[in-house]
């Protein structure tokens, strides 16, 4: 039998164990690595380092929430496409916004060959889920260049907001698309497409003509609808792109070039 002095150190060691040891406290904790931290911008150096090519080719995944056998079969798969410079989570990371889910789907995204970056979804703002997704990732709108092209990237998940008119930031939107000195193509990614029910029904018309009168604009890519759609939508030139969730095994692999671009879809 262990002695009261003997108790109180081992009471004493267990003590000195961070959350991210043996154990966990609270789902709602965030307690993140290093190497877990601020992965927007460490992803978009490590492109950056990339050369830049005639034909820019990446690949669009999204709302790997509770799939993880299957996220981990599409590295698999996304690790045999040739000359991807990077890949594109479109949203709903984690399932119930919980950091344990956020650290298992990066877990597996950190074996691909690319780099990869992320849109904040629907399913990663419930609970914690912001705060981790700040904390892991980076901002929730933001952008970034990559040759003749840049990639914006804009929080569109309207209900959980309350369909207040806060969401999506369309004046970021429209700074984000004039400045474009140089007239680069132009890709914007969110989760929840402006066609979708869960987008702020008074905000869809704006956010279309946004993209439409930037003149920059040729592609849109989203994830939430679990299935592959594409379209023209609006009838103004911009065409918008839907993955499927890796619960349906499924992928797109973008190429893009000066003047024009092609999309594969890929099942797995």
């Amino acid at each position: 039998m262990k002695t009261f002095s003997q108790l109180a150190i081992l009471l004493i060691g267990i003590s000195h164990f961070s959350c991210d040891g043996i154990f966990q406290y609270n789902p709602n904790q965030i307690v993140l690595k290093d190497n877990e931290r601020d992965l927007t911008v460490k992803n978009i150096e490590k492109i950056k380092q990339l050369p830049v090519k005639d034909t820019l080719r990446f690949i669009l995944m999204g709302d790997s929430q509770r799939w993880y056998d299957e996220t981990s079969d599409f590295v698999k798969s996304a690790n045999k496409q040739r000359d991807i410079a990077f890949v594109l989570h479109a949203g709903d990371i984690s399932d119930f916004g919980i950091t344990r889910e956020f650290e298992w789907v990066n877990e597996i995204m950190q074996k691909l060959n690319y780099p990869y970056l992320t849109v904040i979804g629907n399913h990663d703002i419930v609970a914690n889920g912001p705060d981790t997704y700040t904390r892991m990732y980076g901002a929730l709108d933001y952008s970034f260049e990559f040759g003749p092209n840049k990639f914006i990237f804009v929080n569109t998940n309207s209900r959980e907001y309350a369909f207040d008119g806060t969401t999506p930031n369309l004046t970021w939107l429209r700074s984000e698309l004039a400045n474009n000195p140089g007239k680069k193509n132009t890709v914007v990614v969110a989760h929840v497409p402006p066609f979708d029910a869960d987008f702020d029904p008074k905000m869809e018309k704006e956010y279309a003509k946004i993209l439409a009168e930037s003149g920059t604009v040729k592609l849109s890519l989203y994830g939430h609808q679990h299935a592959f759609k594409d379209g023209e939508y609006y009838n103004d030139g911009v065409h918008y792109y839907v993955t499927t969730s890796m619960g349906t095994r499924g992928y797109m692999v973008i190429s893009m070039w000066k003047d024009g671009y092609k999309v594969d879809r890929v099942e797995f």
